[in-house]
């Protein structure tokens, strides 16, 4: 006569109804391969792991180096031209280039010159929010420093002359062209920048070219 043993991992039970009901340990059934990138649930593999776009401490190191080379080059030519030429003077150089020595209170190429105040309060807020994006995006495109550093570096220098000067010391003129300064030179060639590296990662990628074999027909 043999003992009853305790119980195998599965076995089958008799419902009050008459139907036979399995009953399966839990340790014996198949659990989903997780793996390293995988997705949440475990079962929908991904192409790749994602990975963190934030800002890095070199494309930190990066754009530190280019506002502060930026802020640097606009506030030495500024105090050059103010140093040497009186207001409204001017310095023929080349052609249509002038050294013209004018101030403006308003924004780039002298727009908005009677709302010094907004002007200064949006410089603000559009540096705090280009950093915020550099901070969680900066990582996206190798060209995100040089950009966002020459546009935070320009409207940085400008923001400094308005809140202790009032005004900012325009002096290059075309003739052809409002004066500017090397801040607003440095908003532009940023914007431009970002631009282009936008308009390049939209750019679907190319297909090789398919050769065909000649030689298997």
């Amino acid at each position: 006569m043999h003992g009853r043993g305790p119980p195998s991992a599965s076995t089958t039970s008799v419902s009050p109804t008459g139907d036979r009901t399995g009953l399966e340990d839990s340790s014996l059934r198949p659990q989903p391969d997780v793996r390293v990138g995988s997705s949440t649930n475990a079962l929908v593999p991904i192409s790749m792991a994602e990975r963190s776009v934030g800002a890095g401490w070199w494309q930190w190191a990066g754009l530190t180096a280019v506002v502060a080379a930026a802020v640097a080059g606009d506030q030495v030519t500024k105090y050059v031209v103010r140093s040497h030429l009186r207001l409204d003077e001017s310095v023929k150089v080349l052609g249509p280039f002038t050294i013209h020595r004018v101030q403006n209170s308003g924004i780039a190429f002298g727009l908005f010159e009677s709302a010094t105040a907004i002007v200064t309060v949006l410089t603000a807020l559009a540096v705090g929010w280009m950093l915020v994006f550099f901070a969680r995006g900066g990582s996206r495109h190798p060209v995100l420093p040089a950009a966002l550093g020459l546009l935070i570096g320009g409207s940085l220098s400008n923001l400094v002359d308005r809140v202790r000067l009032g005004h900012v010391t325009d002096f290059v003129d075309l003739r052809w062209w409002p004066a500017f300064n090397l801040a607003d030179s440095f908003i532009v060639v940023g914007v431009a920048i970002l631009l282009l590296a936008l308009v390049a990662a939209d750019r679907p990628p190319t297909q090789p070219k398919r050769h065909l074999d000649v030689a298997a027909r």
